[in-house]
């Protein structure tokens, strides 16, 4: 998660549209988190009839006692690995979705897109020159290189560091403090509002810096960019990530090496040599699988159900977003298995290059613009395989209430919250969230996903089968409700 398009969530609109349910007040009628329906319209009613409830729960025990998804993210994590657009993971990660979900019966198209091609280098840092340094010493300095920077070249850098807190500390140097210099943004991590249950507005106040922050250092000369990891667990391991570019080469430090250079910093001068050796390749050909389960009465409807094929190198993508997949692939397999033919179509979407720069929803949205009147929902899953608590929505107070039912089927398993989103539920139907589509994105208990999210320990053994069981239930039952009302979603 996070390229261009979902860094201008994070940077312009999760921090501040998310940083509290208090603070989230909607109007009366679309109350931030609900659960049971108090009273019934006869809109619902209309809508919900008891065979539909029926099929609903049909859906749900279904889902909680399939381990199709599971296999699938195995597949993808331990047979195939990173996924990092461009690289032939990737190119291998299509193919196989695609013929699953040709398995399936589905309608299979591949959606050609461009896709950037960068890959690590060698990534060492040491400190050299250090206050009250014992003879011959250095000390090692555990970083990776954040997605899209440029070299320094085999032979390094070696570079006085500079550490500031925040933007304004930086903007409050003169040039020639931060020129030739190697300047560390030591923002931390809000621990405490993380395992309150805010994780995504904490990672929101911090990431800014992973975006921003090489940038207002080259600016001024800075030589190189270093942050803080953007994550809340202390194991030494650095996160990496999209940054926009700058010219210079950018890096991330564990959270442990960032509090190492702050004290070392405030005691005296402190050297680093960095060497950051990536390569931007030429773009590659890659594709959006779209694979389609046609609507028996209104197949021209579509609802969308998606995540995010790539995944960063460093781990094997895992919660971020191999789950997304294959919970999208599961709804599709369980309507097949339960013998269920929605009225409108079911469109799943497992989408290229999300973490890179978002070409992969670039492309849809150019593509299928003119269809998107048509587009009844687009549900994103994005946010990793943690029990989920709801979903978050861009959608009309009128939607919200015709969706109720639906999520009392949900009741049970605690995933009938829903969570208002002013900005985007999801990076890749941020295109159709903006054009007045309906969407919804799974809402998962996140307060352990940024101890692994962009790093080495995005691997399969952090996703438990029973929650992926109950996310693949989440979004199966709310899916096939939107996709088989009577009336379609209002806008």
């Amino acid at each position: 998660m996070i390229n261009h398009l979902s860094l201008g969530i994070f940077l312009a609109g999760f921090s501040s549209a998310i940083p509290s349910l208090a603070q989230n007040q909607q109007p009366a009628s679309t109350p931030p988190l609900f659960a049971a329906i108090p009273h019934e319209t006869e809109a619902q009613k209309a809508n919900f009839p008891p065979q539909l409830i029926n099929e609903l729960e049909a859906i749900k025990t279904a889902a909680l006692a399939d381990d199709y998804a599971y296999r699938q993210l195995e597949h993808l994590t331990e047979n195939i690995g990173a996924r990092p657009s461009g690289s032939p993971q990737a190119k291998a990660a299509v193919a196989y979705v695609a013929a699953e979900l040709r398995k399936l019966g589905l309608d299979v198209q591949l959606e050609e897109t461009k896709v950037p091609h960068w890959v690590r280098g060698a990534e060492t840092a040491q400190l050299v020159e250090y206050p009250e340094q014992a003879p011959d010493a250095t000390q090692k300095i555990v970083l990776t290189a954040l997605g899209g920077s440029p070299s320094t070249g085999a032979e390094g850098i070696t570079a006085d560091v500079v550490v500031v807190n925040n933007f304004d500390e930086l903007s409050a140097l003169d040039r020639e403090k931060v020129a030739g210099k190697i300047v560390l943004f030591n923002e931390i991590f809000d621990k405490q509002k993380s395992a309150g249950g805010m994780a995504f507005a904490a990672y929101g106040e911090a990431v800014r810096y992973r975006g921003s922050g090489p940038r207002a250092a080259a600016d001024l000369g800075a030589v190189a960019a270093l942050v803080r990891s953007v994550g809340d667990a202390d194991f030494r391991l650095p996160h990496t990530g999209l940054s926009y570019p700058a010219g210079i080469p950018a890096g991330a430090v564990t959270a442990e090496d960032a509090e190492l250079i702050a004290h070392l910093a405030a005691q005296g001068k402190v050297r680093m040599r960095l060497i950051l050796t990536p390569q931007k390749l030429p773009d590659e050909t890659s594709y959006n699988v779209i694979a389609d389960l046609k609507g028996s009465e209104h197949p021209e409807q579509i609802v969308v159900v998606s995540g995010h094929l790539d995944s960063w190198d460093l781990g094997t993508g895992a919660i971020d977003d191999g789950a997304g997949v294959v919970i999208a692939m599961e709804t599709a397999e369980i309507f097949q298995k339960l013998h269920l033919r929605p009225r409108r179509t079911l469109r799943v979407i497992a989408w290229m290059d999300e973490e890179n720069g978002g070409a992969g929803a670039q492309t849809y949205n150019k593509e299928h613009a003119a269809e998107f009147p048509s587009h009844v929902a687009a549900i994103e899953s994005d946010s990793g395989a943690a029990h989920p608590l709801g979903f978050e929505i861009k959608m009309s107070p009128q939607a919200i209430d015709l969706l109720r039912p639906a999520l009392n089927v949900l009741q049970s398993i605690g995933a009938n919250a829903l969570r208002p989103n002013p900005s985007s539920p999801g990076a890749d139907i941020s295109g159709m969230a903006e054009s007045g589509v309906p969407a919804l994105g799974v809402m998962q208990d996140g307060r352990t996903y940024f101890h692994y999210h962009h790093t080495a320990a995005d691997t399969l053994d952090k996703v438990l089968p029973s929650e992926l069981r109950e996310n693949a239930a989440a979004m199966a039952v709310v899916a096939y409700a939107i996709a088989s009302t009577k009336d379609p979603l209002p806008r």
